[in-house]
């Protein structure tokens, strides 16, 4: 069991960034953007909180509506602004522009979901573009605009041809949390039980909270949440596929191919019945959403290397393609106990999945280190985790044990002996006496177990996530 404490963590950069947005004496804009149930609304109800200002969601009504539900929200800080119909955005926003400089209402001003609006006026972007270039900056007002389509948020503000582009002060992507956050959101776990958390659930916060709501043991909480048909999170990939403008439904063959194991760009094009040369956009699209990561062998250039393989870079979306996709039928009408078993039979290599993921990503938290990444080469060994110093003198050679048990000095003796005993990939090979650190990661480790064992530096999961 554990007690799980949702406050508002982290997003401490994110707050620093809209504040001074805030507080500029010009106004400005923002634009936030980030998958669904990632916090972007906690985040922007946080921003408006210390600076008294106004916030306003849409939703998928006609355009009509939406400005009459949007003059009825400003009402509460322009009186009388909900009294008049507007027969267009550009009226509206004129008129928001004057009374915020009437009444020196400066905002900040949020208008979330922004391309629920856009679906219904299409013209608003370039109505947003001259508002915000003439009457909202001679109002100083401050204004955010956010939303869950990652494509159409970025197109917005990333395109060079898009009405806002370059206009935006701040642009900020939210992203789901370190890490280094669960054992502050999950008191009372640690190891291997932390990991397997991490495992089910990622670094969404939505999905913390769904957690902690539902009881019994990790593996009841997964069943009451995504494995059972009546789940909250049961149709959760569907969902945020569906969110994308336009839609992201058609990547779904390439998420099924890649949840059931299909790592590499030919394999995945034959699971899915395309041909690899229409692969590529596709597949850039979902790294994008930052659904799928590209993964090259350490040392490789990422732009003239053939040897890629795509993994999903979400915990969570990795738990549900490998045990919900493909046993949607079963799931229907099994049990609770049948659903755990099936849970059962996939979660350990999620797991090792999941720790292997982990310690690429926090290997900086050790010292002086470059981003890692395994390392393979044909019929050659392969290493979890590999990394150098910025000068190259030093090469980090790494394998991820995600074991279970607190690991005793009997279990690591053989292992550090086996890393040690391996061939060094051939980039270090090549090196004229460099220094190694062979390092063993595992979860946690039994009392009085040295830091260094056979010449081997062992990690343990807590030092990575709370360096």
């Amino acid at each position: 069991m554990f007690t799980c404490i949702m406050l508002f963590l982290n997003r401490t950069d994110e707050l620093a960034r809209l504040d001074r947005c805030a507080r500029s004496s010009e106004g400005g804009l923002a634009v936030i953007f980030g998958r669904r149930r990632v916090g972007k609304t906690r985040l922007l109800l946080e921003w408006i909180g210390r600076h008294r200002g106004l916030y306003f969601v849409a939703d998928q009504s006609s355009a009509s509506l939406q400005r009459r539900y949007f003059a009825q929200a400003l009402a509460t800080r322009l009186p009388g602004f909900g009294d008049v119909d507007y027969p267009d955005w550009r009226a509206l926003f004129a008129r928001l522009a004057s009374e915020a400089k009437l009444r020196k209402f400066r905002g900040p001003l949020v208008i979330d979901e922004l391309p629920y609006l856009i679906l219904s006026s299409p013209e608003l972007p370039s109505v947003l573009q001259q508002w915000i270039d003439h009457d909202a900056r001679a109002a100083k007002l401050t204004v955010a605009l956010a939303g869950s389509s990652q494509r159409m948020m970025q197109g917005l503000v990333l395109d060079g041809a898009a009405p806002l582009f370059g206009r935006a002060r701040e642009v900020i992507e939210i992203k789901p949390l370190s890490p280094r956050w669960l054992p502050h959101a999950f008191k009372g776990l640690a190891g291997a039980d932390l990991l397997a958390t991490w495992t089910a659930w990622g670094g969404v916060p939505r999905y913390w909270e769904l957690a902690h709501s539902a009881r019994g043991k990790l593996d009841a909480r997964i069943d009451a949440l995504v494995l059972d048909p009546m789940g909250p999170l049961h149709h959760e990939p569907d969902r945020l596929l569906l969110e994308e403008t336009p839609s992201a439904v058609e990547l779904r063959p390439l998420l099924d191919a890649i949840g059931a194991g299909i790592h590499r760009a030919s394999e995945i094009a034959a699971r899915a019945g395309r041909p690899v040369t229409a692969l590529s956009r596709p597949l850039e699209r979902l790294i994008e959403l930052g659904l799928v990561r590209r993964e090259v062998p350490f040392g490789e250039a990422p732009r003239q290397t053939k040897k890629s393989l795509y993994r999903l870079a979400d915990p969570f979306f990795r738990l549900w393609f490998r045990v919900v996709a493909p046993q949607r039928g079963f799931l229907a009408t099994a049990t609770a106990k049948q659903r755990k078993a099936l849970l059962a039979a996939h979660f350990p290599a999620l797991v090792g999945s999941a720790f292997e993921e982990l310690c690429l990503r926090e290997v900086s938290t050790l010292g002086d280190w470059l981003p890692a990444a395994r390392w393979w080469q044909g019929s050659e060994p392969e290493w979890d985790v590999v990394s150098t110093s910025p000068d190259g003198q030093q090469v980090l050679l790494g394998e991820a044990k995600a074991w279970r048990k607190p690991a005793t000095l009997e279990a690591l003796i053989p292992e550090a002996r086996r890393l040690r005993a391996r061939p060094l990939p051939h980039f270090a090979a090549r090196q004229r006496a460099p220094q190694l650190q062979w390092t063993l990661f595992v979860p946690a480790v039994a009392p009085r177990v040295p830091k260094v064992v056979e010449g081997v530096r062992v990690i343990t999961l807590e030092e990575l996530i709370t360096r």
